[in-house]
């Protein structure tokens, strides 16, 4: 959550972190903010409740901020409301030091009421501007350059923190450090240096970047380059990576929304998350995280998947997945609840921990707790070098490619078929999974991108849908077996951008309890391909149909069982039960956006959400 830039070097930093905040804007769009030198050594701070957009407007009607070096910030309101005082960058009480903060320093209560009997005062209400007043009050009675003050406060700091900090009293250097939140330094030319909370605002200007690790401090310095030390003052030899990714994935391509964008980049990004370790002529799956640890596999009584949101209703396919194919009993936790109800994990169990961003706060911590215990940890996530790729003993990048739009889609489906794969690796190696099955499913999945694309042209039909249910207050989605947590998903992606209630269960389970908010104006979206169960949801469907509700039906091709029963029919392309989630999804994401854009919804940017939850 946040976004954090920054720059040094000789350009104008203005435009630099302007374009950075409006790519990070994604993280979070309470507020913004930028601090800049200027060339007379002088600090400027102009900060705004809204969107970069709303900042922009502000500095235009009062002054131009231009410096060769600065920071800037877009809020997702942890500590205090979204407003102007809470906006960052926040200032010590000199006006010299300015600071930006992605996290949560969780004793500065505690630093505050230290702070307050020494004379410091407060304008907002956040914890950002404790941490900013300490800085200051190390180096004032410490007497120390601004590096090593925030190397003393943040050892006093209890909590996650991605910082920023930038001092008209030291105007040739900026200072970052992070514990448990992301940050990114760019490596350009010249000895200029960038910051991000992640690489988006990084990528147009190099290609080179260095990850920073827990309780690391960099200092970028205009002339001298580039140090890094941790807390103890230890030098750090940082290792640079070359960024893969593309300026042209970050813009919108001529799709009106990201999220638009990102539902019809599936059959790509399915593809490539899938090839490389599959091949049909040799007929076999091949992947290093589980190859070069087998031992750990073969040896595994339990698996148990962490994750949040999206991932998590990921993780729930992959239950079935593995289950199914490879006969191994499988656990799905919420990594908020993991840590914190005293689990037992044992050295025999494989913890596969799922994440788009590899940074969600709640999984990291979880991982870390599974270590302890020694399992064997694979990290699923999308993003090179994040913390959870870092932190794993083994994993996958799925290689769905930046998704900028809030509510994850493409994100779901790369982990899905990645978990598809892992779990046929897993069958066939260790025998539960017959040569001819696993043959059969090889095939399949190579023709889900092409099944996906038939899928997308059914847009214009499902735009229909949506706008017979664009006035719903609310709605339900039923599903069995794989398609429960389809319809487990579905329904959080209506909540997410379209904000109507709307909720996923079994079908069956629809008797014990839901199926008495069903009248004629509930639209009930059933997930009703040809499985192991579908005659049991057929007879669900009957039960919704007699109480009058409204029905809307995902059905394999060629199946006209549900035409008299159904209001609307989307026809899914056949496939193994066990990668329809791989398809039933489709519909329902263009669904959510299609009425959140006839209700006039932020799609991309819906409230209180943020991209990637940095903080517990």
């Amino acid at each position: 959550m946040c976004g954090i830039v920054g720059y040094i070097g000789e350009k104008d930093a203005f435009p630099i972190l302007i374009k950075g905040l409006q790519r990070l804007e994604y993280r979070g769009y309470d507020s913004a903010g930028i601090a800049l030198l200027d060339g007379d050594g002088k600090l400027n701070l102009g900060k705004k409740r809204g969107k970069v957009s709303d900042l922009l407007e502000h500095i235009g009607s009062d002054h131009a901020l231009h410096g060769y070096a600065g920071i800037g910030h877009t809020r997702w309101a942890t500590h205090g409301p979204p407003n102007d005082i809470n906006a960052h960058p926040h200032q010590a009480r000199s006006g010299s030091l300015a600071l930006i903060h992605n996290g949560i320093i969780e004793n500065y209560q505690t630093i505050r009421k230290s702070l307050e009997a020494n004379g410091h005062t407060f304008i907002s209400d956040t914890d950002t501007e404790v941490l900013v007043h300490l800085i200051e009050e190390v180096q004032k009675r410490s007497n120390s350059t601004i590096c090593e003050a925030v190397q003393i406060a943040l050892k006093e700091v209890e909590g996650a923190y991605a910082i920023v900090v930038i001092d008209e009293n030291e105007p040739e250097v900026l200072i970052a450090a992070r514990k448990s939140s992301p940050l990114v330094i760019g490596v350009g030319e010249e000895g200029e240096h960038f910051v991000g909370s992640d690489a988006t605002p990084i990528i147009e200007y190099t290609n080179n970047v260095i990850y920073l690790d827990d309780e690391e401090v960099a200092v970028m310095h205009r002339s001298m380059g580039l140090t890094i030390r941790n807390l103890h003052n230890v030098v750090i030899s940082p290792e640079i990576h070359e960024l893969e990714l593309q300026i042209e994935e970050l813009e919108k391509g001529g799709y009106e929304h990201f999220m638009l964008k990102e539902i019809f980049e599936q059959p790509r990004s399915i593809f490539d998350s899938i090839r490389g370790r599959m091949s049909l002529q040799r007929g076999e799956i091949r992947m290093s995280g589980i190859d070069d640890h087998w031992n750990r596999w073969a040896k595994a009584e339990r698996i148990i998947i962490i994750a949040c949101g999206t991932s998590w209703h990921a993780g729930l396919v992959a239950e079935y997945l593995f289950e199914d194919l490879a006969r191994i009993p499988v656990e799905v936790e919420y990594a908020s609840e993991f840590r914190y109800r005293n689990p037992v994990i044992r050295p025999t169990d494989v913890v596969i921990a799922i994440s788009q961003s590899g940074e969600t706060a709640d999984t990291l911590a979880a991982i870390q707790l599974a270590k302890s215990s020694g399992a064997h940890v694979f990290g699923l996530c999308n993003v090179v070098g994040s913390s959870i790729a870092r932190e794993t003993d083994s994993g996958a990048y799925t290689h769905a490619g930046p998704e900028i739009g809030v509510a994850s889609t493409k994100a779901f489906t790369a982990q899905v078929a990645v978990l598809t794969l892992m779990a046929m690796l897993v069958g066939k190696r260790n025998g539960n999974l017959s040569a001819k099955h696993f043959s059969r499913l090889l095939v399949e999945i190579n023709s889900i991108p092409e099944k996906v694309e038939t899928l997308l042209k059914q847009d214009g039909e499902i735009q229909k849908i949506a706008r017979a249910f664009k006035d719903s207050t609310n709605a339900l989605y039923l599903g069995r077996g794989y398609n429960f947590p389809v319809a487990l998903e579905g329904a959080l992606k209506l909540k997410e951008i379209s904000y109507i209630h709307a909720e996923g269960y079994p079908s069956a389970e629809m008797k014990h309890g839901p199926i008495a908010l069903i009248d004629e104006h509930m639209p009930v979206f059933f997930i009703a391909t040809l499985d192991d169960v579908y005659d049991k949801v057929v007879s669900n469907i009957q039960e919704v149909k007699a109480r009058g509700g409204r029905l809307v039906a995902l059905v394999s091709k060629g199946n006209s069982d549900l035409k008299e029963l159904a209001e609307f029919v989307i026809p899914i392309p056949k496939c193994d039960q066990a990668l329809a989630p791989l398809l039933t999804t489709i519909p329902l994401q263009l669904l959510s956006y299609h009425i959140a854009v006839l209700r006039d919804c932020h799609v991309d940017q819906p409230r209180n959400l943020a991209k990637s939850v940095t903080v517990e």
